[in-house]
């Protein structure tokens, strides 16, 4: 492999040199370099310029330290990104994460909703209406943090907070098992996840000898996906001790169920040290790509400032419709009707199958639910066989155990019953081994 290297240069040069061999092809995902001394003696430079170009391209995310495995070359991160699912002929999709058509808010405009349109490229600040509805609706849950500011979705807004905050390289602590965009956006940004696992309480703290300290947070206060898990009171409070005793460390709080949850909002860190961000796709639509952030004024400014580089704005007509839809939820009874009813499907699901397993999940919320299982790979093949489509638990994990997870939003009160009796048999087939 040395003959791929030119001679002599300075570890960035070599660093330069490998990172277009990677871009290239010349080298491919899974390939070793070689060890340091022997490209040492190759290239006839000191070995610790061939280690510095190595941790280079650490950082930059093009490969990895395996140990005495030696170095090796990473995919690409946007590779990872998953083509839409298909959902074979005659299953039953409790997979995709859908949510039930019949909760969601019809948009339907009349003659009287001319929705005013800017002229020009000038277009300044976000819509004061929807942010208005925003701090409203933050100050009913207790939350205090500042005017909001408005970004394409959340994971629009978190990509910002990250990019803003983050060098590539960085390690930031994640939730395990969590959502898979939010793992391949860490790639994406060559940030490397730190797994921290989920009980009853939320996501646990770092264990007090860590070994790499996260320079970020990203957590879930309320409805965890994929285990529909909550903050605790207790829970967050250790965290805003934890935080503050770590100042370079970031907090982003994804409250993506928000308005939908039945939980109280239980922060687990201050407007001065975190950035809160509240998706409105689940409860107005998963096709209205906006999000509301608020946080230190510094972060959010940062934020607006790669904002404005990118897309320069959020569309004010769409701003336009996320207030009426908004206004209309609130008004009809659909956002009460909507909590308690993704509420009591799947605390039924949840009983029928603790009493035919003798499996006690968990109190959560939200739409899916989260079964640890011996084997995914058996669990989702008996699932098939009986008509249903579930979702393997491997692009969601790090270090947890395996599990399937079920979406309810669209399961039938009928097919209840069928569905626990079928889970209860998948959930102890194959070997312990996955």
């Amino acid at each position: 492999m040395g003959s791929l290297y030119a001679k002599g240069g300075s570890a960035v040069q070599i660093a330069e040199r490998i990172g277009a061999q990677i871009k290239r092809g010349d080298l491919q995902p899974g390939d070793l370099l070689p060890p340091v001394r022997q490209l040492a003696g190759e290239l006839g430079v000191n070995p610790n310029t061939v280690a510095s170009a190595y941790a280079k391209l650490r950082d930059a995310g093009l490969v990895a330290t395996r140990g005495r495995a030696g170095t090796q070359v990473l995919e690409p991160p946007l590779k990872a990104v998953r083509s839409v699912r298909l959902v074979p002929e005659g299953l039953c999709d409790l997979a995709s994460g859908n949510l039930d058509a019949a909760l969601l808010p019809a948009l339907s405009l009349g003659k009287d909703d001319v929705f005013p349109q800017q002229n020009g490229y000038d277009v300044s600040g976000d819509l004061p209406a929807l942010c208005a509805l925003g701090s409203k609706w933050l100050s009913e849950q207790g939350a205090e943090l500042g005017e909001p500011a408005v970004f394409s979705g959340a994971l629009d807004a978190i990509e910002k907070a990250l990019r803003c905050h983050a060098a590539p390289g960085a390690a930031v602590w994640v939730e395990d098992p969590c959502w898979p965009p939010l793992l391949t956006l860490l790639r994406h940004l060559r940030l490397k996840p730190l797994p921290l696992a989920i009980d009853e309480q939320g996501c646990q703290l770092p264990e007090k000898d860590a070994a790499t300290l996260g320079c970020a947070v990203i957590l879930t206060p309320r409805a965890q996906n994929p285990t529909g898990m909550s903050l605790s009171a207790a829970r967050a409070k250790c965290w805003r001790e934890f935080l503050a005793q770590q100042p370079g460390c970031l907090a982003i709080v994804d409250d993506f169920w928000g308005p939908l949850s039945q939980q109280p909002l239980h922060l687990p860190c201050g407007a001065d040290n975190g950035l809160y961000v509240l998706s409105l796709s689940k409860f107005l639509s998963p096709d209205l790509r906006i999000a509301l952030a608020c946080g230190a004024p510094p972060l959010l400014q940062a934020m607006r400032a790669d904002q404005y580089i990118r897309e320069r704005w959020v569309s004010h007509i769409l701003q336009q419709i996320a207030v009426k839809l908004w206004t209309q939820v609130q008004g009809d009874g659909l956002l009460l009707r909507a909590q308690e009813t993704y509420q009591a499907r799947r605390d039924a699901l949840a009983a029928q199958l603790g009493a035919l397993a003798g499996t006690s999940l968990p109190q959560g919320e939200g739409v899916h639910i989260w079964l640890p299982v011996r084997s995914e790979a058996a669990a989702s093949q008996i699932m098939a066989q009986r008509g249903w489509l579930v979702q393997s638990g491997e692009p969601f994990r790090l270090k947890s155990g395996p599990a399937v997870r079920i979406s309810l939003a669209n399961l039938l009160a009928e097919e209840r019953e069928r569905l626990a009796q079928d889970l209860a048999v998948a959930m102890v087939a194959g070997t312990l081994v996955n």
